[in-house]
């Protein structure tokens, strides 16, 4: 896409919407700016993952869309902990310490 950006009073510029659609780029993600002789080049910074709110809720972003057999992975693993934890609470040390000998 070519177009012709404007630069605000305060040396601002709006990325098309078309543009951040196709680079997934939204409110509060970095970009990369290198420059030379009279070339700007924008490169989103991607492999910090990130909490961002989204519609009232906050949401962990990576960048790369994730796949439904490793959500369910990782759902099928917080449950199997949950219910070794309740089957075997561990007990605490200071329970330990007060319990008679």
């Amino acid at each position: 896409m070519n177009t012709i950006l404007t630069v605000d009073k305060a040396g601002r510029v709006v990325l098309p919407k078309p543009v951040r659609d196709e680079l997934r780029l939204s409110a509060g993600d970095s970009l990369d700016l290198e420059s030379s002789g009279d070339q700007i080049v924008l490169r989103p910074v991607r492999g910090t993952a990130g909490m961002r709110q989204k519609k009232g809720i906050w949401v962990f972003r990576t960048g790369q869309p994730i796949s439904a057999a490793s959500i369910n992975e990782t759902i099928d693993q917080l449950r199997e902990e949950r219910m070794r934890l309740a089957l075997h609470p561990k007990t605490s040390k200071s329970e330990k310490r007060k319990r008679p000998r």
